[in-house]
């Protein structure tokens, strides 16, 4: 019959067999500590009594241990919470026991201090039997001597997981050889019976010693940093380097922690811890109307993911691209139909249409990120920047204004500190509209500026993959380029954080960790390619910097609210301080570049403007 209508009969749950296993203790561990107590002379013990004892043990211990658990719950025998439950049920029973002969009148048959001895040995006998189970299923369940030796790097909480997971998965095709690990004062410490054997200098050493052919890492908040150093050594030792899939990546349903896979460019150049306060984003974003522009792009698209995940009261994805909207839409809600309110297809240099968007879904929170990123391309067309990046973003800021939008979120680039480029400049320009929208409305408009994710369309990473496996040549501006790198998770976690914390007109700026040298990305990707390809240098182009900046001059690099974001200010400028846009969207000319020529020398123009404004405050 169903437990709906017996519910009882659930709870009736008992272990028998582990049950009269511990019984059948009691009634070999009264008599031992009855010998002990009487000098091991048999004919010394009473057999009445201590079988009426060990039949009241047995009884106590099955009362005791349903009470406590320790038959009612399928919990692992021999496991620790097994053992937790045993010693107190045991020390229960042999405490009753105890308490009640001490409260009858006094016998050379039985002495008072039996019932303690007896509790002594019991446990003793009882932990045993579990640990000699435990041993004998581990030992069966270890993987055979055909699974590929493998040393763990990291004796911390993740590592210790990684060796008990292989040593108890008969299956598994690693099996661990022993630890690497750079803290000294783990040397000879073992984990489930396997030693750590060194730091990662030893490790070609240790690799050559145990025969190990794989390299597992297993530290769970390692930068790129710590990577890269790894991988290196890795590569020297002759292991395959294995790394485990991100936490977000677990907790999402992803990826399993069993889930290793071969380190990745990624992993070398982009990977930063992050510590997310995740009840100040709660806060900030449950129950809100949200609106995210460029939603079908690589920046937009993730930050929808995870906007979803704080139960915002709707959210809104705008685009222009129709099938980048479907993408994120799939990714999100499991289907691409396109027929639902939460994709928006606009266009935000359509002033009328975002106007009327935001009239009538009256959004709370705005973070727009959609924009023209190509810097080179944007040399050749800087109308395309004037109209996107510069009258695009004020066609947002207009419209979230007149709907009031109590947070907007502008999403900015390194190139707007210290710019030097088209793309740069139209990005600085949105900045400083964003902090005049603040101070007209005395709202939380800010701007968050950060350099180049792993994985964008159109990124260096995709089209270094491609160059490789086309055979090249892998084209590189300048040999000493260095740029910096976060991947997109990692920043979209960071915009999201920087949203809840900023303030009026602030630039909130992302810690990427170090630069990277953009020539050793390009031989590590060769030399994980196993190809011949060449290295073809090309130039700097019109705009690009040999070195990024994220903190332009004159501007601060404090952090009073969280480590791995900066608060600096730009001066405000009014839209009306605008050049002239006529120019932009004239058509006279039949040839785009003679357009686009004049289009950059309006740009320019008003660069000057703008350049000026800031000199005068």
């Amino acid at each position: 019959m169903s437990h709906k209508y017996f519910p009882f009969r659930k709870a009736l749950i008992f272990r028998w067999r582990e049950y009269l296993l511990d019984a059948c203790v009691w009634a070999l561990s009264l008599p031992i500590a009855s010998l002990i107590r009487l000098d091991f002379d048999p004919s010394r013990v009473a057999p009445v009594f201590v079988g009426a004892v060990v039949i009241l043990a047995a009884v106590l211990q099955a009362v005791a241990g349903y009470i406590f658990g320790l038959y009612r719950y399928r919990h692992p025998y021999g496991s620790r919470h097994d053992a937790n439950n045993l010693m107190l049920v045991v020390v229960v029973v042999g405490v009753t026991l105890t308490v009640g002969r001490l409260l009858v009148p006094a016998s050379d048959d039985f002495p008072r201090s039996v019932p303690f001895i007896g509790l002594l040995v019991a446990f003793v006998l009882m932990a045993g039997l579990r640990l000699l189970h435990r041993y004998v299923m581990e030992r069966n369940s270890r993987p055979s001597e055909t699974a590929a030796p493998a040393l763990v790097y990291g004796a911390g909480h993740l590592g210790q997981h990684v060796i008990q997971q292989m040593n108890r998965d008969r299956y598994s095709p690693y099996r661990p050889v022993g630890i690497i690990d750079d803290n000294p004062r783990l040397r000879e410490y073992r984990v489930e019976g396997v030693s750590v054997l060194g730091g990662r200098v030893d490790m070609t050493r240790v690799a050559r010693n145990t025969g190990a052919e794989i390299l597992i890492f297993a530290i769970a908040r390692a930068d790129a940093v710590l990577m890269r150093e790894v991988s290196d050594a890795a590569d020297a030792a002759g292991l395959r380097l294995l790394v485990l899939p991100l936490l977000a990546d677990i907790l999402e349903g992803h990826a399993q922690l069993g889930d290793l896979r071969d380190v990745s460019i990624d992993d070398i150049i982009g990977r930063h811890p992050i510590d997310t306060e995740l009840e100040a984003i709660a806060s900030f974003v449950t129950d809100k109307r949200v609106l995210v522009t460029g939603a079908g792009g690589s920046i937009g698209s993730e930050l929808c993911r995870q906007l979803v995940r704080f139960s915002p009261a709707e959210i809104i994805m705008l685009d222009r691209d129709e099938t980048g909207l479907q993408g994120t839409q799939i990714s999100i809600f499991g289907h691409g139909l396109l027929d639902t309110k939460e994709v928006v297809l606009a266009d935000i240099r359509d002033a009328a249409t975002i106007e009327e968007i935001f009239r009538r879904r009256r959004p709370e929170i705005v973070f727009h990120a959609a924009a023209l990123k190509h810097l080179p391309m944007l040399e050749q067309y800087p109308s395309e920047a004037w109209q996107t990046n510069v009258l695009g973003t004020l066609n947002v800021l207009n419209a979230a204004k007149s709907a009031g939008v109590e947070t907007f979120v502008n999403i900015s680039t390194d190139k707007a500190a210290n710019p030097t480029s088209i793309l740069g400049h139209s990005k600085r320009l949105g900045e400083k509209l964003t902090a005049w929208f603040a101070k007209e409305t005395n709202l939380s408009y800010l701007s968050v500026r950060f350099g180049n994710v792993i994985g964008s369309r159109g990124s260096m990473l995709p089209t270094f993959t491609t160059q490789i496996e086309a055979g090249g040549p892998l084209t590189l501006t300048h040999p000493d380029v260095t740029r910096y790198f976060m991947t997109i998770p990692e920043a979209c976690q960071l915009v999201i954080q920087a949203g809840a914390i900023g303030g009026p007109g602030e630039v909130l700026i992302l810690d990427m960790g170090e630069p990277v040298k953009i020539m050793d990305v390009a031989e590590r990707m060769i030399a994980k390619s196993g190809r011949q390809v060449e290295i073809v240098i090309t130039g700097l182009r019109p705009g690009e910097k040999l070195h990024e900046e994220l903190v332009g001059l004159g501007e601060n690099d404090e952090r009073p609210k969280h480590p791995k974001i900066s608060h600096t200010g730009v001066p405000p400028l009014s839209p009306a301080d605008l050049a002239d846009q006529h120019l932009v969207t004239r058509q006279s000319s039949p040839d785009r570049r003679d357009n686009d020529k004049e289009a950059a020398g309006l740009v320019s123009s008003a660069f000057r403007v703008d350049a000026r404004s800031e000199e005068s405050r």
